[in-house]
């Protein structure tokens, strides 16, 4: 089992904000982002910070894209749709948006529109 998968999503959420924030994008539309791959609405996201759920239980609680497939590219050097830990390519495919987020992708590219 890989370390990720028992670290507290809300002790790495600071540090998707600030990765947006310096570039520009707001923390509203990392929300959007989040949202739009595993469904959870703000109050929905806000309970899994407050209750500081692994990124194990906060993908298990979500209901994936079904576009999610249409997320492709390198994270750390590998290969989102190669991954075949199934709780590691969720979590990279979070990264990967995370990513396109900050490098000023347009939210239509982003969100796969």
């Amino acid at each position: 089992m890989h370390r990720i998968f028992t670290t507290s999503f809300a002790s790495v959420y600071p540090h998707y904000v600030n990765k947006v924030e310096r570039k520009g994008r707001t923390k509203a539309e990392l929300d959007r982002v989040i949202e739009w791959l595993t469904g959870y609405d703000d109050a929905a996201l806000q309970h899994h910070l407050d209750a500081g759920t692994t990124f194990e239980g906060f993908f298990a609680d979500a209901e994936l894209n079904p576009n999610v497939a249409l997320v492709t590219g390198v994270v750390c050097g590998v290969r989102v749709e190669d991954i075949e830990d199934p709780l590691m390519q969720k979590i990279r495919y979070l990264d990967k948006l995370v990513d396109e987020l900050a490098r000023g992708k347009a939210m239509e590219k982003v969100l796969r529109a």
